[in-house]
């Protein structure tokens, strides 16, 4: 081994720091969740126990691996406001904390239409502080005083960069992720940061991911025990890091990526960056590949959606297994269609922010919050729960198997808003790839496209490690392709012949 790689990979729930030989291979890593600190009774990051954390964790594994460079994968969404101290100025809110209808207007009132904007930047109007320029509108209105010290707002992997080396900068793949702040149309800051005041505050140039922001600063060797010739690549986005071992082992085109967890992210590389009229408006948005190219993408929040149903059916049964495929009973379900579980969870979240979140059963609504554990719907009869329950809930196997038709229901639509065609592949990873029922029934409604699960467990890590080894060796990202090994099952298909027509009747519940 000639060297070692450290990727600081941050999700939203999971932290984790992991190690890559010089051939792609990983060889340790330490996982650690941090509850979050409360500022003015908002939820933020706490973002000085997990750079204690990360110093920690380094300096254990520098003592076992000649560790030469550092990359760092964070979630999206995240933006940082930094003081002259070099650390955050103001609590860095989590983008899953909702202001309000009114906060939402405010913004769209100051800044433009949403349609407008989405056009322009590639961003959807979404909920909460998901959209980054919402995120430090609510910073700088909620922590007024605080906001005053700050001379520099950096992107969350370019915030940790520049806490390990002093050196500021931005790269593409996070700054065209639904943040309101980049025109995409034409390639420079939008006129949202224009009018918030921000382009004198962020770094102007964007950099690829693996280009080396600098070397680590002489505190932070000392912490870890790193050598002070340790460099820091520029960082990335994690989905964007999930698609470069496709890139290099496929090209940069013709397949798309569903890969699955808390979101679902579905992505396809395309030639040009447009929109369809009737997409605006819609969850389906613009990222900026490592190689500053369109990547047309769409989510919705499966991994919660199954969680949180599941969840609650063990609960009614008392039980903890998830059922496995039975081909008779998606049969059954799909050709009586009268049986649905309607999203979403979490409003405007997904492809049907009209949706109510509730089960259908021939023809009547239940509504039921798994996530409360309660009913919504106002009782008939406050003393017979029971009757306001679908009769589904009594059979677990049914339970889950229109669960698993639900998410199967909202990927065809995200692969559709993608762009997907006929001969592209689709791969599945994350979570669901070892859901048989959910790749079962979604390969059969795509004839004309091959399904492939793949085996790889850590994408997102051994994305930025490749970063990386392209910054130590000069190598392109196709030059790497034969560093690695991904594993590709093909997912066989049934045939469904009712499958369209319950299609059909679902969406037409997403509709009242």
């Amino acid at each position: 081994m000639e060297y070692a790689i450290a990727v600081i990979d941050i999700g939203m729930t999971n932290k984790k720091v992991a190690v890559y030989d010089d051939l792609l291979r990983l060889l340790d890593s330490q996982y650690r969740d941090f509850e979050p600190c409360l500022k003015n009774g908002l939820p933020c990051h706490d973002l000085d126990a997990m750079e204690e954390w990360f110093i920690n964790v380094l300096k254990t594994f520098a003592d076992k691996y000649p560790i030469q460079a550092i990359a760092v994968s964070t979630h999206g969404a995240t933006f940082v406001c930094i003081g002259n101290d070099g650390k955050a100025a103001v609590p860095c809110v989590l983008y899953t904390y909702e202001p309000g209808e009114n906060f939402h207007k405010r913004f769209y009132e100051r800044y433009g239409e949403a349609d407008d904007l989405q056009a322009s930047t590639g961003t959807p109007a979404f909920k909460a502080l998901i959209n980054p320029a919402k995120g430090i509108m609510f910073a700088k209105e909620q922590f007024s005083d605080e906001f005053k010290n700050v001379n520099l707002i950096l992107p969350y992997p370019q915030y940790w960069g520049y806490r390990f080396t002093g050196t500021a900068g931005v790269e593409s793949t996070y700054m065209g992720n639904h943040t309101y702040l980049w025109d995409q149309i034409n390639n420079k800051f939008s006129s949202v940061s224009g009018k918030m005041g921000l382009v004198s505050l962020i770094p102007n140039k964007l950099y690829k991911s693996w280009d080396i922001l600098g070397t680590i600063n002489e505190k932070f060797a000392d912490a870890t025990g790193l050598s002070s010739d340790v460099f820091v690549t520029m960082g990335i986005h994690d989905s964007n890091s999930t698609m470069l071992p496709y890139f290099a082992k496929k090209g940069e085109r013709g397949f798309i990526l569903n890969s699955t967890g808390t979101w679902c992210v579905i992505m396809n590389p395309v030639k040009k960056y447009m929109f369809r009229s009737d997409e605006l408006g819609k969850v389906v948005f613009f990222n900026i590949s490592a190689f500053g190219t369109p990547i047309k993408t769409a989510i919705f929040l499966g991994g919660q959606e199954f969680k949180s149903w599941s969840r609650l059916f063990m609960k009614k049964h008392n039980r903890n297994d998830s059922p496995q495929w039975n081909e008779d009973l998606y049969r059954s379900i799909i050709n009586e269609k009268n049986l649905f579980l309607m999203p979403e969870l979490t409003p405007g979240s997904g492809q049907y922010p009209a949706s109510i979140a509730r089960i259908v059963e021939d023809g009547k609504n239940y509504y039921f919050n798994p996530i409360e554990d309660a009913v919504i719907e106002p009782l008939p009869d406050e003393s017979s729960l029971a009757e306001t329950l679908p009769p589904c809930f009594s059979d677990y196997e049914k339970c889950f198997a229109v669960l698993r038709l639900s998410l199967v229901m909202q990927t065809i639509t995200t692969l559709e808003r993608v762009g997907i065609e006929n001969g592209h592949d689709i791969y599945i990873e994350g979570g669901f790839r070892r859901d048989e029922s959910y790749n079962r029934v979604l390969s059969s409604a795509f004839a004309s496209n091959k399904v492939y699960l793949t085996d790889i467990a850590e994408a997102t890590s051994i994305g930025a490690a490749m970063t990386v080894k392209m910054a130590i060796t000069g190598k392109n990202l196709h030059d790497l392709c034969n560093d690695f090994e991904i594993g590709y099952r093909e997912q066989a298909k049934s045939i469904f012949e009712g499958l369209h027509a319950y299609r059909e009747a679902w969406l037409r519940e997403t509709e009242k």
